[in-house]
């Protein structure tokens, strides 16, 4: 795990983005495989992942966090994390920092994720 401070820091070119955008969707599509040990939502629909950037090299730069600081199961979800991002083809490498800065809340799930906790999605449309 890189100390943020220590990351590579690189201008990607309007050609870099390009060809990196479906890298990006596919690193995507693999952490939607890796689910919160306690809430059948996986951990990019939860909100858990902050930060997703791909350098030129292929070296993929997560900053996550957990639900709570003090889940019981966070090396297993952080080495799954690792594991299933390094297996999309055409990564180099995965680099994870887990902070607990800002906090997790409920607002961070996606709709998504919403719908499969059950909670009313349209209470933000009622003023239209």
């Amino acid at each position: 795990m890189e100390n943020g401070n220590n990351k590579e820091q690189e201008i990607l070119t309007a050609e870099d983005v390009k060809e990196l955008a479906p890298l990006y969707d596919n690193v995507i599509l693999a952490l939607k495989t890796v689910y919160d040990p306690e809430i059948p939502v996986n951990i990019y629909d939860l909100g858990l992942i902050y930060e997703l950037n791909i350098r030129k090299s292929r070296i993929v730069d997560i900053t996550m966090t957990f639900t709570a600081p003090n889940c019981p199961m966070a090396d297993e979800v952080l080495a799954e994390v690792r594991a299933v991002v390094e297996d999309v083809p055409g990564v180099s490498g995965c680099n994870i920092e887990l902070v607990f800065e800002p906090v997790w809340d409920q607002s961070m799930l996606s709709d998504e994720a919403r719908i499969i906790l059950g909670y009313d999605l349209d209470f933000e449309d009622e003023n239209d």
